[in-house]
């Protein structure tokens, strides 16, 4: 066997037994409403939920994860931004939710993502090191990618709200211009009927 086929297959086995699992999402949650999403997890499994509200409202949504029980494992109230790590202590069904039911009116869209590290016990490393290695690289890779989608959803959130002063600001002129010729028609009337001579007859 060739060198080059070689580390050929020890790449495609290395990626065979990498056991992280990725999924990105992006939801709109309806005003008085929630939205709730489940994974099966077994014992020692890691879980990393990360979202971001990008628009509607005040830009901030309810969220809480539990576990197969129902116990509370995380919560947080009207954040724009979060994230919640947990190493599952128990096989079972885990749940999380983004809650809108603060909001009557707005709808809210968020954009989360859901990384997962399946428990693999020592004895069953077959290249230990190597995968380790593999391993770190492809959650480092994991937190690349959440911050990029952070800066392009706070990127167009910036964007909409430079548009929307832009906006403003053209319409503001466009008044101040009304006004402007408004007082000055007025004022060339008045003091040209000021200056006139009325006769009696």
């Amino acid at each position: 066997m060739s060198r080059h086929s070689v580390m050929t297959l020890l790449c495609i086995l290395l990626l065979s037994f990498l056991s992280t699992l990725v999924s990105a999402h992006k939801i709109t949650v309806e005003a008085s409403t929630k939205e709730c999403f489940f994974e099966d997890l077994h014992q020692h499994d890691q879980m990393t939920i990360t979202y971001q509200v990008g628009e509607g409202g005040h830009l901030d949504i309810d969220f809480w994860l539990t576990d197969p029980e129902g116990d509370v494992l995380a919560k947080q109230i009207r954040q724009s931004t979060g994230s919640t790590s947990i190493t599952a202590e128990k096989d079972g069904r885990y749940e999380y939710c983004f809650s809108n039911q603060m909001s009557t009116m707005a709808d809210k869209q968020v954009s989360f993502n859901v990384h997962g590290i399946i428990y693999i016990p020592e004895e069953a490393d077959i290249v230990a090191p190597v995968e380790r290695e593999i391993r770190s690289l492809a959650i480092g890779l994991l937190a690349v990618k959440d911050e990029q989608e952070y800066i392009v959803v706070r990127e167009r959130r910036h964007r909409d709200t430079a548009e929307s002063t832009n906006d403003r600001v053209k319409w503001w002129s466009v008044l101040q211009a009304v006004v402007l010729f408004s007082v000055v028609a007025w004022q060339v009337y008045y003091l040209k009927s000021f200056f006139e001579v009325k006769r009696i007859i």
